[in-house]
């Protein structure tokens, strides 16, 4: 059994852990919110709209699907296109008037949902293959089936709305047009500073040897996985959205070249996570140094990086860093007496040609300039 002394230090590093990962959740949450605040401040104007034109000028006393469509077109994300919105404003009307027209000959129950939720669903399908429009087909024509009438004004009135807050949706989509790389550039800059702190954190915990130090490089490794995944998620959807739009298409390069580098950076990260891993067993030593002094030297180049990609600039000093890490990176001569580090340094090759890719070196080029073994 462990000592007072002992148990009390476990408390303190458990809560350590705690409010490092809080933080760092509470940093990503932040990022978020600033991505989203313009898009939803657009998104509730266009939600405005939408209730006062059914209200006022159709007359409409609960004018709940134009606001309710608007909402569902727009969302959160500033990557919106016309397409996207158009499918999906045709998707909530298709639900809404098909459950219109049958709510009033079949009326309301547990078969009645299944039939128009079939029905819608299949009809979507035949108009557009896209997924969103069947989802908001069948989704809309459930509402419609099991609210109340007298909940939503009734009748006809309620597709009416949906067609005003899709009409509503597609202005405002027109009018506010953006530039798709925007938001996975800046994502893929906070990304990669998870994985330049990464390097660091792990490089402070195996020059001191700390508990705690290292396991903190660990949890930050872990931590950053929500931020990669966005950045993907940002990347594939800006792509999607330039493949369909005139003004985006120009884009669809380097849009394309951001999806592949959000790829190579998770890889990176992976491979990271392992090193953290595995050199909380690592014993303390000179070759302990020159791993700490490679780590540092990536976060360094990392960091580059990061400024580069979301500035869109390219990144020909992250190149050079990355490279001229990869020309030190020799197990024999870097962890030379310690099979440990030299394991080690054996599975940072791995991340550093996966990083060096990420900034846009050929695989056959990063990986002939690793230092020869």
């Amino acid at each position: 059994m462990g000592t007072p002394d002992d148990d009390e230090v476990r408390v303190v590093s458990r809560r350590a852990r705690a409010s490092f990962l809080v933080r760092s959740r509470a940093r990503q949450g932040r990022s978020r919110v600033r991505s989203a605040a313009l898009p939803v401040v657009g998104a509730s104007i266009a939600v405005t709209v939408s209730y006062a034109l059914a209200y006022w000028m159709f007359g409409h006393q609960y004018p709940f699907f134009a606001p309710v469509c608007a909402w569902i077109c727009l969302g959160f994300t500033a990557d919106r296109d016309v397409r996207r919105v158009i499918e999906l404003g045709i998707g909530v009307t298709l639900g809404v008037g098909l459950g219109e027209v049958l709510v009033g000959r079949i009326g309301t129950g547990a078969w009645q949902i299944g039939l128009v939720l079939g029905l819608s669903a299949l009809i979507a399908r035949f108009i557009d293959r896209g997924a969103l429009m069947t989802t908001q087909a069948g989704v809309q024509a459930i509402v419609i089936i099991g609210l109340p009438l007298a909940s939503t004004g009734g009748g006809l009135g309620r597709w009416t709305d949906a067609l005003v807050g899709a009409a509503v949706a597609a202005v405002a989509t027109a009018l506010t047009p953006g530039d798709p790389r925007h938001v996975p550039r800046r994502i893929g800059g906070e990304g990669l500073v998870e994985l330049a702190s990464t390097f660091e954190s792990i490089a402070t915990g195996v020059r001191s040897g700390d508990r705690d130090d290292q396991e903190r490089a660990l949890i930050r490794g872990r931590a950053s996985e929500p931020a990669l995944d966005e950045w993907q998620a940002a990347a594939r959807s800006a792509l999607s959205t330039a493949r369909v739009t005139a003004n985006g298409r120009r884009y669809r390069k380097e849009l394309t070249e951001l999806l592949r580098t959000a790829v190579l950076v998770d890889r990176t990260m992976r491979t990271v996570r392992v090193i953290a891993r595995r050199a909380l067993s690592v014993p303390a030593g000179q070759e302990i140094e020159h791993l700490a002094d490679v780590l540092d030297h990536l976060g360094a180049a990392t960091r580059e990086l990061a400024e580069d990609v979301a500035a869109g600039r390219e990144p020909r000093r992250a190149r050079e860093l990355i490279l001229e890490v990869a020309g030190q990176a020799d197990p024999g001569l870097l962890g030379s007496g310690n099979w440990q580090v030299q394991s080690l340094i054996l599975i940072l090759r791995s991340a550093i040609v996966d990083l060096a890719e990420a900034a846009g070196v050929e695989p056959d080029e990063a990986r002939d300039a690793l230092a020869p073994m």
